[in-house]
């Protein structure tokens, strides 16, 4: 099948939820913009696979998956920066508040298991459908739903957010008198 313009379109529209799915599987927005690419690149190569009147988004996921996690095991003799501190070294401090909380979210967002951070960036994020998450995790939707589930939950645990500070009590004076 040939790369008509509309197919082209619709692959060009999915660049940033590509980008964002990318950035939440490899922490990186450098190494995020080369899976993009990769991804956009085998597509294109491989466009005779697809098969038209399927879910072109879900297609494209699958593609960067599988190159994330093909490079994931490639890079398995690098030396990783497990405790960040390389990563802490590099960024900048914000001074508002919302760059705190941002960088709490990707903290915590980090210490969840792959599963859990991919299907909730998949549904969460890019706003796939648990049926078009299962065909890109090759799972079934009952898999996602849970793993989706155990994931809010983490998220909750992680930020604290089940212990929010409650609204001061008011108290009534007494007056000596």
């Amino acid at each position: 099948m040939p790369l008509t313009n509309q197919l082209r379109d619709d692959i060009l529209a999915s660049v940033p939820s590509l980008r964002a799915f990318a950035i939440s599987l490899s922490g990186n927005g450098d190494r995020a913009d080369d899976l993009v690419q990769e991804t956009l690149l085998r597509a294109i190569a491989n466009i005779d696979s697809f098969q038209v009147g399927s879910n072109l988004p879900a297609w494209l996921f699958t593609i960067l998956r599988n190159i994330y996690y093909s490079n994931y095991r490639k890079r398995s003799r690098e030396v990783q920066d497990s405790d960040g501190l390389y990563a802490r070294r590099l960024t900048v401090p914000g001074d508002q508040e919302s760059h705190l909380d941002l960088e709490d979210f990707r903290n915590a967002l980090t210490k969840l298991p792959a599963e859990q951070r991919e299907v909730l960036t998949l549904i969460g994020a890019s706003g796939l459908s648990y049926e078009e998450a299962a065909v890109v995790c090759q799972v079934g939707i009952g898999t996602i739903k849970s793993r989706l589930s155990r994931a809010r939950a983490k998220l909750v645990e992680l930020l604290q957010l089940d212990d929010a500070p409650q609204p001061p009590v008011e108290r009534k004076v007494r007056r000596a008198g």
